[in-house]
């Protein structure tokens, strides 16, 4: 049978109360009572019971984090980062899958179903309501990858994707490329909506340049091989910027097919710098986005918002880099 509180009580001849008080952070313990409990414990092999222990405190130490574009491999190292600084702070995440989901109250009752301490809305493409759903329903919530906006409540930290546009198209057009084009995620989200205002902004300052543009269905990479399947069947730019590694990596493997050596005959440049990006057979030039000081500010929010559950709301943008790789023309001398 499971050793108890109460096995542990006994062997260190204390009361329930004090080995309770022992397992509990920030409670009041005297060094020689503590050692006495721990010393027991340990000879018990008695672990607390995080369920029972969130009884007493109010606490469950449950992050519900959401997400909702399981199809792109980004989100395994997202889940891989963010799984371990919640669980190195000894918080536990609590994985939600919201992909085909339209109604924000749906995820609200879900995730107060489990009690969970806050929200971590993990996406670009969800919308900010979803984050405000939880905000309004009293949960602490940070919108990571989120747009961020002055009329909101909610805490946001990500990168600034109208600038990310901007870059993409500064390199298209130092690179001697006259006809560019922007080959977007799902039309719907705000992230694919920025990355095409900041290309286009910049596109605009180069008269000499024309620009063209298009959505997939989806951050994926049998979204991004259609649409540049469809794209190569008509009259194809010189170079494309697509919104995210995943589409490129589809992309590219189109534009193989169709017999054209990438670099040379049509240029590619990305935006994430996944680990995949940067494998030897796809050698991505990309726009490097710092998702793990994204993921560690982002769980530093969640901390403070833990015991200051009314901070005023701000945004945390970082800013991204380009990664020289090989899917691009050289810079024009």
């Amino acid at each position: 049978m499971a050793v108890t509180l109460q096995d542990v009580a006994q062997l260190a001849g204390v009361s329930r109360s004090a080995v309770s008080r022992t397992f509990t952070a920030g409670a009041s313990v005297s060094p020689k009572m503590r050692e006495r409990v721990e010393r027991a414990a340990q000879e018990l092999g008695y672990s607390p019971n995080a369920l029972a222990s969130s009884l007493t405190t109010g606490r469950t130490k449950l992050i519900g984090l959401v997400s909702n574009n399981f199809h792109n491999p980004i989100f395994l190292q997202v889940f891989d980062k963010f799984t371990r600084a919640l669980q190195n702070r000894g918080l536990r995440p609590l994985i939600v899958n919201l992909s085909n989901e339209t109604d924000p109250s749906n995820s609200v009752r879900m995730l107060r179903q489990y009690s969970v301490d806050a929200v971590i809305v993990a996406s670009s493409t969800l919308p900010l309501s979803f984050a405000e759903a939880f905000h309004n329903a009293g949960v602490p919530v940070v919108h990571t990858f989120g747009r961020p906006s002055a009329e909101t409540q909610v805490h946001v930290v990500g990168i600034d994707n109208v600038e990310c546009g901007r870059m993409a198209a500064r390199e298209l057009v130092a690179r001697g490329y006259r006809s560019v084009a922007y080959m977007g995620g799902p039309k719907t989200a705000t992230s694919a909506q920025d990355r095409f205002l900041g290309f286009s902004q910049e596109i605009g300052n180069h008269p000499q340049v024309t620009i063209t543009h298009s959505f997939s269905a989806a951050y994926s990479f049998d979204a991004g091989r259609a649409e540049m399947q469809r794209l190569l069947s008509g009259d194809r730019a010189q170079a494309y910027f697509c919104g995210d590694d995943v589409l490129s990596i589809g992309a590219l493997s189109a534009i193989r097919d169709h017999g054209l050596q990438i670099g040379r005959d049509i240029g590619v440049i990305g935006l994430n710098d996944m680990e995949m990006a940067g494998w030897e057979l796809v050698d991505l030039t990309t726009i490097h986005q710092p998702i793990s000081e994204i993921i560690e500010t982002s769980v530093q929010v969640v901390e403070t918002l833990l015991s200051d559950p009314d901070r005023m709301p701000e945004a945390r943008l970082f800013p991204c880099r380009v990664v020289e790789r090989a899917t691009l023309a050289p810079r024009v001398r």
